[in-house]
């Protein structure tokens, strides 16, 4: 199943052929299954077998390559995954659950190969569709045993799709993932490697939100994000007392629910910008909240401002120092991982609630709007974490949108470029899209050891 080293992998037709070959074997698999709790115990459980099992009688690839796949994975994917998991997860407890998960254990060979394939890092050989291939084939029969660890599975599968293509429709990538998550009745709080694979997932599907800019919604439900409330007996404000508690009580044992929670109260930003298009401006009813728009919107600019206060000291800049002759940005310096992206996704879902302020509220959207975009840019300037550099494409294009002076675009270019090829992660076509705001013809100029941008008007 070899690929010409000249190809792209996500745009032969076998990718897009496989991704619908996914999709069926999540549906086909989940259409036999009724709501079950996971015993989450099992993953990672110690009867696992002591190595992993290389021998396919379908992948002819040799064992070297999966090896160094498989190396790539820990050292360089894996931490990608786990930008908000101070226990790692991805880089230590999924390959020891592939050691009895052949699915699994092809799933995040394929995204390692995809990876190094997208940064250069292989010459002459696309192994990344074989390896994508032989883990949808396997996946069937772990979703007929009811296994949990089918979740992991198809998270990677799909973080895999929209790391190697654009993200416009991203919600056929993440479609089979939810309906996994409510089957299993999984969510934000469940605890262990599932909890770090539903924020996995979440990220994911709010990058999509963002693309979308309100014309779609989560495909999972904000309130499946967190244990469920009987909504017929809690009123919006007690249901969002509830869910602060949740989220503060979490954040004082780790760093990772506050990032978390970042990621929560923007998805609700990103609802509410969906619901204000579909209901406010359409005219239609909201039966998810009868409370007037501007009470929510107050009610939500006021819990991101809450996250921001209740920040523990690891989550705050340690430095920020103010633009000046050498800084296109504000330099804005973390000391911890968690803390770059979920500040960052602070301000962009700022500037997104200052994009449907309601009246009266008595805010300088365009200076208020304009700092948050500098913040965002300047936290990317400062942060080259790769995990979070890869969390950080959808906020440039965001914060980029705001920009008016050319040297502030071409940082942001050299931002995105930057991503593209440090991580292998899509991130040009969003450029693109920016140079469309911009109303700039884009150049984009590739070398072999280099990747260089150009905006010009």
């Amino acid at each position: 199943m070899a690929t010409r080293a000249s190809e792209d992998p996500s745009m032969d037709p076998r990718f897009h052929n496989l991704h619908e070959e996914l999709r069926s074997v999540l549906f086909n698999g989940l259409s036999g299954l009724s709501p079950i709790q996971p015993r989450i115990s099992q993953v990672g459980a110690s009867d696992a077998s002591p190595s992993l099992d290389f021998s396919s009688a379908t992948v002819k690839i040799p064992q070297a390559r999966l090896i160094r796949y498989l190396q790539n994975w820990i050292t360089e994917c894996a931490p990608q995954l786990d930008k908000f998991d101070e226990e790692q997860h991805f880089q230590i407890e999924v390959p020891l659950v592939a050691q009895r998960s052949p699915a699994l254990l092809y799933a995040i060979l394929a995204f390692s190969s995809r990876q190094m394939e997208r940064r250069g890092m292989i010459q002459g050989c696309y192994d990344s569709l074989e390896l994508y291939q032989e883990s949808i084939r396997l996946l069937a029969p772990a979703l007929q045993a009811k296994d949990p660890v089918t979740l992991v599975t198809a998270c990677v599968l799909a973080v895999f799709e929209l790391m190697s293509s654009e993200t416009g429709n991203w919600r056929r990538h993440v479609e089979g993932c939810a309906s996994l998550f409510e089957v299993f009745g999984v969510n934000g709080f469940s605890g262990g490697l599932l909890q770090a694979v539903f924020w996995c997932y979440a990220r994911m599907e709010l990058c999509g939100s963002f693309t979308s800019d309100g014309a779609e919604t989560m495909v999972l439900a904000v309130e499946k994000w967190v244990p469920d409330l009987d909504r017929a007996m809690v009123s919006p404000e007690d249901g969002e007392k509830i869910v602060r508690s949740f989220f503060h009580e979490k954040s004082r044992e780790s760093h990772d629910a506050h990032a978390n929670w970042a990621i929560y109260l923007c998805a609700k930003v990103c609802d509410l910008k969906f619901r204000r298009t579909s209901y406010l401006e359409l005219g239609r009813t909201d039966f998810s909240d009868k409370r007037p728009f501007s009470q929510q919107w107050q009610q939500l600019w006021l819990d991101l401002h809450y996250w921001l206060d209740e920040r523990p000291a690891t989550m705050r800049p340690i430095t920020i120092v103010n633009e000046d002759a050498d800084l296109n940005f504000p330099s804005v310096i973390f000391p911890h991982w968690a803390a770059i992206s979920s500040n960052q996704v602070y301000h962009a879902a700022c500037i997104l609630m200052l994009e449907m302020q309601p009246p009266g509220s008595g805010l300088d959207s365009q200076t208020l709007s304009l700092w948050h975009a500098r913040q965002v840019c300047g936290i990317s300037s400062a942060n080259p974490h790769p995990g979070s550099m890869v969390n950080s494409i959808q906020p440039l294009y965001t914060a980029g949108k705001l920009l008016t002076h050319n040297s502030e675009r071409r940082k942001i270019a050299q931002l995105l470029e930057s991503i593209e090829r440090e991580t292998g992660w899509a991130a040009l076509w969003r450029l693109r899209d920016l140079e469309n705001e911009w109303g700039y013809e884009g150049i984009v100029e590739w070398r072999h050891d280099s990747a260089t941008v150009f905006a010009k008007s």
